[in-house]
Order: structure tokens, then sequence, then C-alpha cells
């Protein structure tokens, strides 16, 4: 028979947590994110706060995110290794005629349909490098368009069921049809996209006064480099008919990438491991250590007031309590990153039998929130690590500066879309 929580083991549990979840954001000692979260994790099982089986599902429930991050990194790091970044940054800056403000436009653009068509975080791994590729070429302050890429994979996160992990963790298996997605989602994202990309050319605007290289030099696309873009179109493809099809995502993009793995390998006639070296493999316990920790505070009862609370104040207020059920959950993803809270706001849309209309606000504020701190997702941790690589560093003080600046204000212009749906 298993023992009832007492207050002392819930005080634990938060005061473990939240000690891991501070350990990812400030990294002391530059200790990597994924060490605190696994420690975190580690600790809640050890102090019996979080039994090992319940640990152990905590992890599997996470298989069809750590084979999706899997595929999407092994496609980055080929395009990377054979020069496919280099190749479209230099046609980047060719279009953008000398302009910063245009290349700013052209490569939010780029992260919108990255973003939609392959999921936040192929924008944050993908996007990254070719971004930093297309300043460096065009002899830009790299920073400010930097930032598109970890903005963008947030803001146009819920236009399609796949532009988020987070989506399909959420509704799981009542997960709305396409065309009841779009009509529900279209305003919201359109309102979350153009906001942000005011609000962030507003704050860098004096990065963006002068003018870029207005030529560069094009590298040739090598044998290797076509199969990588190959890769990475196919994996669209495969995202869109699985969606479609109401399939998990993961699966598909890890066969994509192990697929142009072989394919480059036999090409180069190369060791096959060497592309693994440049994989952000902590990215895969970084997450699990995440799902184990909130699968230690769900078990306080954190959720069980809400889930008795919000039916009868969503029929005495339904669009105040949208609202409030998007910023709250805006808010709490940035303490517990938004993927395994995703998961927690999917079962308490479960548990209170939530209506369409604040199942769809909550997921607004899990996409967007993130857009406050650097541990909001999953996507601006990867875009971190993208930064690092190229030798970048962004404090999480300076990100929560900008993003308490471009979050607040596009999450109200997204529930206000939402709200305008509903009127609709």
């Amino acid at each position: 028979m298993q023992s009832i929580p007492t207050p002392f083991e819930h005080i634990a549990t938060w005061l473990i947590a939240g000690i891991a979840i501070l350990g990812v954001i400030v990294r002391p000692a530059r200790v990597s994110e994924a060490v605190w979260a696994v420690l975190g994790a580690a600790a809640l099982v050890l102090f019996s706060l979080v039994s090992a089986a319940d640990a152990f599902a905590a992890v599997r429930a996470g298989t069809d995110v750590y084979l999706f991050l899997t595929g999407m990194m092994v496609l980055a790091e080929l395009a990377r290794r054979e020069g496919l970044f280099d190749w479209l940054a230099a046609y980047a800056v060719r279009g953008a005629r000398g302009s910063a403000s245009r290349l700013f436009l052209l490569i939010y653009a780029v992260g919108i349909l990255v973003t939609v068509f392959l999921s936040n975080d192929a924008t944050a791994v993908v996007l990254t490098p070719a971004v930093y590729a297309a300043t460096r070429d065009a002899g830009a302050p790299p920073l400010p368009y930097l930032f598109i890429c970890a903005f963008i994979a947030n803001a146009a996160s819920f236009v399609l069921p796949i532009s988020n992990p987070a989506n399909l963790v959420v509704y799981g298996a009542s997960l709305p049809p396409l065309m009841h997605w779009l009509a529900q989602f279209a305003i919201p994202s359109l309102a979350s996209i153009v906001a942000t990309y005011f609000l962030l050319r507003f704050t860098q605007r004096a990065q963006l006064a002068g003018t870029i290289a207005r030529d560069v030099a094009v590298p040739p696309l090598t044998t290797g480099g076509r199969v990588a873009a190959g890769g990475i179109a196919a994996t669209a493809v495969l995202l869109s008919a699985s969606s479609a099809l109401g399939g998990a995502l993961g699966l598909p993009t890890f066969l994509a990438g192990a697929v142009a793995w072989i394919a480059v390998m036999l090409v180069h006639r190369a060791a096959p491991w060497a592309v693994f070296k440049g994989v952000s493999w902590s990215v895969l316990p970084l997450v699990a250590g995440l799902f184990v920790l909130v699968k230690g505070v769900d078990g306080t009862g954190v959720l069980a007031p809400l889930s008795r609370y919000l039916p009868a104040s969503a029929h005495a207020a339904p669009n105040g309590t949208a609202f409030a059920v998007g910023a709250i959950a805006a808010l709490a993803c940035n303490l517990v990153n938004n993927l395994p809270l995703g998961l927690a706001a999917g079962h308490l849309a479960s548990a209170a039998q939530l209506s369409a209309h604040l199942t769809g606000a909550l997921l607004v504020g899990v996409d967007l929130g993130p857009n406050l701190s650097v541990t909001g997702s999953l996507a601006t941790i990867l875009w971190l690590l993208a930064l690092r690589r190229e030798g970048l560093q962004v404090s999480g003080l300076r990100f929560l500066m900008l993003g308490s600046v471009v979050m607040p204000l596009a999450l109200t212009a997204a529930l206000l879309g939402f709200v305008l749906v509903k009127a609709l």
C-alpha cells in the first residue's frame, strides 16, 4: 500500500526541483544544464520522493521526443559539416542587398517557415548555425539575427500541430483535425508572429541601422550538402504526413536523419561515427531529467485545486479564465520547461475536462511563454548550445531582459486573437 506524501516531502520535492531548475538557468561554474537536471531527478529518487518505477515511466514518456531530437541534431550536424549552412547564408546575404533590416526580415521569414514545417526545435538546431554563417559573411553583428532563431521558434510554434512537440504532448490522443486546428490557431499565431517581429525589430533597432556586405561569393554545394538538404526536406514532408495521419513525429525524424547520415557516409566513404562528435547529446539526459522533476512536482498535488476550480471559473467568465490560464502557463513553463509542463497541462485538461477554448489558451501559454527566459523551452536551450558551439554566450539575465519586453505583449496579442476566434 502506497503511503500518502507528507507536507515535508512536498516541500522537499519543490526544493530539489527548484535548485535543479536554478542550476539549469544559472549554470554555476559552467556546469552543463543536463548535469543539474539529472542530479535533481536522481535526488528525488534517492530520497524516495519519486519511486524508481515512476521515474522510469516519466523518462520513457519522452521516447518520441528523444527520437525526434536525435534525428534533427544529426541532420543539423550533417548540414553543418557538408557546408549547406554556408551555401544558404551566402544566398541570404545576397538577397538582403546590403540592408541590415532586409536581412533581419528575410531571416525572420525563413524562421517562420522552418518552425511551422519542421518544428521549433529544428529552428534552434538547424537555422541558428546558418544565421551565424550569414552574419559572419555579411559582417553584421550576429546577436540581433540570432535572437530571431530563439524567439520565432516559440512565436510560430502553434501554427500547425507539428510546429512544436509540446502541442502533441498537451493534446495527446485528443489532437484536433488539421482544419479544426487552423480555424482555432491561425489568428492567434498570426498575432504572435507579427507582434514578436515588431517588438524584436524595435529592441534591436540600434544594431540594424547600418549596412552590411552587399555581395559575397557563393561556395559550391557538395554532394554531401545536397544529401543533407534532401534529408531536411524529406523530414518536413514526413512530419507533415505523420501529423495529418495523427502519427508520432519522433520515429520519422529519426529515420530521416539515419538515412541521410548513412548516405553522406557512403558518399565520402568515411568513418560513420565522425558526425556524432558534433552532436549535443547532453540535451537528451536534460530532457529526461526535466520529465522526472515534473513528475515529482505533479505528485505534490499542485494541479488538483486547478482541476476543481477551472470548470466553474470558465463557465462564469470564459474569456477572463482563458487569459488567466494562458498567462499562468506562460509563466510556469519558465520554471520547469514547456515540454514537461505540456505533459502536466495535458493531464490537467483531461482531468478538468476543459473546453477546446480553455485548452487552446493553455497551449498558447505553453508555446509562447518560453520567450521569457532561457529555460522556457527545449528549443531555447538548444539555441544556447548552438551559440556556444560558435563561441557566443548569452546570459540568462540578458535573455530575460529582452524576453520581458517581447513575451508579455506578444502573449497578450495572441490571447486577444484567441478571444476573437471564439467571438467569431
